[in-house]
């Protein structure tokens, strides 16, 4: 394959670390990752196999602080704030927002954006359910608001400062100017969201979640089931090829199947397991059958369950939307959690089950937090391949060169097999196709030196950095009550916690966990949010979530 020089130390596909001269390097780095760097192995209480079931539920389109910046300062709550910062150790402290809480319950906060009119917009409480239109996240524009003025190098310095300016040049472009026009500074409080709110207290929460890609939908939940975007920028290229999309190093399901270890994706009207697997099979079933699984005590060892992406699901007398995605009712969607949660917590299968509440991206919602670096063995991307030059096994070996995978640059009007940026890309007289909206085009927006094929420029981002901070709960008899940790974790997080559970070492010699790429294999597996001997919250009740309305705050016709 050609040199990628986006990958710097010269990494292979799937080995974070070959470099002759450092092979004792690498196998310190590994063990050090699984045993010491992940701060979960280090304060795991007890003994991770008293787990028998691990349920991922992942919504869609929220920060921690829309969701839980007011979470430290809400009435009854456990936590307290950390004033900017959280010690390690202080598991009752939660990074949100800087705000106080008046004896009404309204919260004045200090965090805040530029608006293009030079003016001021600090966080506020939004009093709609439904925000719209729908805001700004795509590579290009987090990017932009994680650091307006260098969105290539976010890594290095990430203020956060770009919210306003660009939802305002984008999606919410201004109709006049007001202290609640700007839905992105918005964040909601316990009795917007008193069901998630009621967990967050109850169990543990992690206030160093990030989602795994400054970016959208699709890269960010292909991290979660592939740990990779394999080059992939853009939710325009989710819908899969026939067969589905072929990553080089394979999916969670790959390997899932490889060790005998069953799953199931269960779905309201689409399963996100189609991405990879299209054909329909008994590993994608309907959400009705995760119900009566969990009362029957028959839930398979690992679960993924997705919302209704469609407005088809009849709650309360109306037709709603569950997955939180703005426009539609954050209401719906924490109902439909609710309902999931509560038949684990009813169920047979609670006394040994993990449940895992998370969102696969910002949504273009502000958060203070700047994203972290991702946890990949030193390597700029986790599999060599770098952002917009898609790579996969779609037609090998063609498919694993740089910009050679499917779906994912614009091809030319008469010689369809080959993929173009622009015009010049296409042998003279013909015109490049499909090129704008392309991960290949979103790469080159921020990235004025990308071409689909050539070395990618050292200066450009790449998959180095995590996303911003989304809302993570844990579930479980085993969690830690009334705990927040501080362990940076992203989507691959979740792989990794299934590998070190359900996978053996591949030998004794060299330490590794089967796993995808070199995110998945450094990544925290999270476990010091639980106490997996002494299950702590055996006994702890689940709440219940007030039904959304076709006339909740924001949401009437």
């Amino acid at each position: 394959m050609a040199q990628r020089s986006g990958n710097a130390e010269g990494k292979a596909k799937g080995d974070p670390m070959p470099s002759c001269s450092r092979i004792v390097l690498a196998a310190t780095a590994a063990m050090f990752a699984l045993l010491v760097a992940t701060d979960g192995a280090v304060n795991a209480e007890g003994n991770l196999h008293n787990v028998n079931h691990i349920i991922i539920v992942m919504q869609e389109n929220h920060s921690f602080d829309n969701y839980f910046g007011v979470l430290p300062y809400a009435s009854g709550t456990p936590y307290h704030s950390g004033a900017g910062a959280c010690a390690s150790n202080d598991h009752a402290c939660v990074d949100g927002l800087s705000c106080t809480r008046d004896s009404a319950g309204n919260y004045t906060c200090t965090n805040s954006n530029v608006d293009d009119d030079t003016s001021t917009v600090v966080a506020f409480h939004d009093a709609k359910y439904c925000t719209g239109p729908d805001l700004q996240h795509n590579w290009q524009g987090s990017h932009r608001e994680a650091s307006f003025n260098n969105p290539a190098g976010a890594l290095a310095f990430s203020p956060n400062d770009g919210f306003v300016l660009v939802n305002d040049a984008t999606e919410q472009t201004d109709t006049g100017e007001s202290a609640t026009e700007d839905d992105t500074m918005g964040f909601y409080n316990e009795t917007d969201l008193p069901f998630y709110y009621g967990l967050a207290e109850s169990f543990a929460i992690d206030d160093r979640y990030f989602c795994s890609v400054v970016g959208p939908t699709f890269p960010n939940r292909s991290y979660e089931l592939a740990a990779t975007s394999f080059g992939h920028l853009t939710t325009n290229e989710i819908f899969p090829p026939p067969g589905g999309y072929k990553p080089i190093t394979g999916t969670i399901f790959d390997l899932l199947d490889q060790k005998g270890v069953n799953w199931v994706n269960y779905y309201s009207d689409l399963p996100t397991s189609f991405i990879f697997r299209p054909s329909a099979s008994s590993h994608a079933q309907h959400v009705s059958a995760f119900f009566s699984q969990a009362a029957a005590g028959t839930l398979p060892p690992v679960s993924f369950i997705d919302p209704s992406f469609f407005k088809d699901q009849m709650i309360n007398g109306s037709t709603f939307e569950t997955d939180e995605h703005p426009p539609n009712d954050i209401r719906a969607g924490q109902y439909f959690v609710s309902q999931l949660v509560n038949a684990v917590r009813n169920g047979p299968n609670w006394k040994d089950s993990i449940v895992l509440i998370t969102y696969d991206e910002h949504g273009g919602f502000y958060d203070h937090v700047a994203p972290a670096a991702a946890r990949q063995g030193g390597a700029l991307n986790p599999d060599g391949i770098n952002p917009g030059q898609c790579e996969d096994l779609s037609n090998p070996p063609a498919s694993q060169q740089p910009s050679g995978g499917v779906q994912c640059a614009g091809h030319c009007s008469t010689t369809t097999s080959t993929h173009c940026l622009v015009n010049g890309d296409c042998p003279m007289g013909e015109t490049c196709m499909g090129a704008s909206g392309s991960s290949a085009s979103d790469a080159a927006a921020i990235c004025p030196g990308f071409t689909l094929t050539g070395p990618y420029p050292a200066s450009c981002a790449n998959f180095n950095q995590l996303g911003f901070r989304v809302p993570f709960i844990a579930v479980s008899p085993f969690s830690k009550p009334h705990y927040v940790s501080h362990t940076v974790g992203d989507h691959t997080s979740l792989l990794a916690l299934i590998e070190k559970r359900f996978f053996s070492l591949t030998n004794n010699t060299q330490p590794k966990r089967p796993h995808l790429t070199a995110r998945d294999l450094y990544a925290a597996t999270l476990e010091d949010m639980f106490d997996f001997n002494k299950a702590p919250s055996m006994n702890t009740s689940v709440p219940t979530a007030p039904l959304p309305t076709a006339s909740d705050p924001g949401c009437g016709s």
